[in-house]
């Protein structure tokens, strides 16, 4: 599989963009544990050519990420067009657009899936920015609005018209946001139209290497994307790649050594936004992880963990967690 001159090995596993979790040491730890891509938290295209600090600083990345893609959101064709000028400077080595994101603050003014909506102008958008750059453009969305227009079919072949190098669809319409179950039917009805050339990436529910490696044979996606199944579960990666290269699960390991990969998650997001910074950024994480789930009386432990703002007392906290056989 090849988006423009980046060539990826056979069934690549990528983190998908997600806003307060695929932050730089997130990402960096995802790509430690195999992750073939990575994607930065979504960026405003209007809070950009504003200058606005706290979005410039998802710009940032490194080449200890590479292939790393920032992806922008927007609903008009200018600034959309002038912010991919923006991120192209900082050489990501792909610019994605978010048409999918679901959340009411984005999609209920248009933007993200509410794309969806008014597909002539997502096809300008996407025209302009792939146009506008010289790094390849890339477009994640969603089925459709709700399940009386789900148009990804026909709009996949539209978008792959006007340049994009790859697509990635979420198994899901708007109006589900993340509720019941992804549909990958149609994503494998876009991968199969004899009509479609560019890379096809699902994303949706894929929460185990089982479940990831289901979903190639069943659809012959290009790739797969997972997003909240690693929330907290950056292991996912590693895992997920053995079992596809295998057909074998790699065996659980210590409680400790999962604590650890999250501690040293936890120092990477406080190497590069100070010690408060980097424990709010790890929050998410922290409360998601399915490292804790099944502990008995968690809760109360979980609170007070979330609540600290002192690396030293939240890895006192960590380390006193009882022993817990996660198998």
């Amino acid at each position: 599989m090849k988006i423009g001159n980046i060539k990826f090995g056979d069934n690549p596993v990528f983190l998908a963009p997600m806003e307060d979790v695929t932050d730089m040491g997130f990402r960096l730890t995802c790509k430690g544990f195999g992750a073939d891509m990575v994607y930065t938290e979504f960026v405003s295209s209007d809070a950009l050519i504003r200058h606005v600090n706290k979005t410039k600083e998802k710009l940032a990345i490194t080449d200890a990420e590479r292939p790393v893609a920032i992806q922008i959101y927007g609903r008009e064709v200018e600034p959309m067009v002038e912010a991919a000028k923006i991120c192209e400077e900082v050489s990501p080595d792909i610019l994605d657009i978010n048409f999918g994101c679901p959340v009411k603050k984005v999609a209920g003014k248009g933007a993200g899936s509410g794309m969806m909506k008014t597909p002539d102008l997502m096809i300008e958008i996407t025209k302009a920015v792939v146009k506008a750059v010289n790094i390849p453009v890339t477009v994640k969305t969603r089925l459709g609005w709700d399940n009386d227009s789900r148009i990804i079919v026909e709009l996949a072949e539209q978008l792959q018209d006007t340049g994009i190098q790859a697509l990635t669809i979420h198994g899901r319409t708007r109006a589900q946001m993340y509720s019941g179950e992804a549909d990958w039917s149609l994503i494998g009805a876009v991968k199969n139209n004899p009509r479609m050339h560019i890379p096809i990436i699902g994303n949706g529910d894929i929460t185990t290497p089982e479940i990831a490696k289901k979903r190639f044979e069943e659809t012959g996606v290009d790739a797969v994307m997972i997003g909240r199944g690693s929330i907290g579960s950056p292991w996912i990666f590693e895992e997920t790649k053995h079992y596809l290269a295998t057909g074998e699960l790699l065996p659980k390991k210590e409680f400790s050594w999962y604590l650890d990969v999250l501690k040293n998650m936890i120092n990477k997001n406080i190497e590069y936004s100070g010690e408060r910074g980097g424990i709010i950024h790890s929050r998410r994480h922290l409360a998601a992880s399915s490292l804790f789930k099944g502990i008995p009386d968690f809760k109360k432990t979980r609170v007070t963990m979330l609540r600290t703002e002192s690396v030293e007392e939240l890895f006192s906290i960590m380390d006193n967690i009882p022993l817990f056989d996660i198998n």
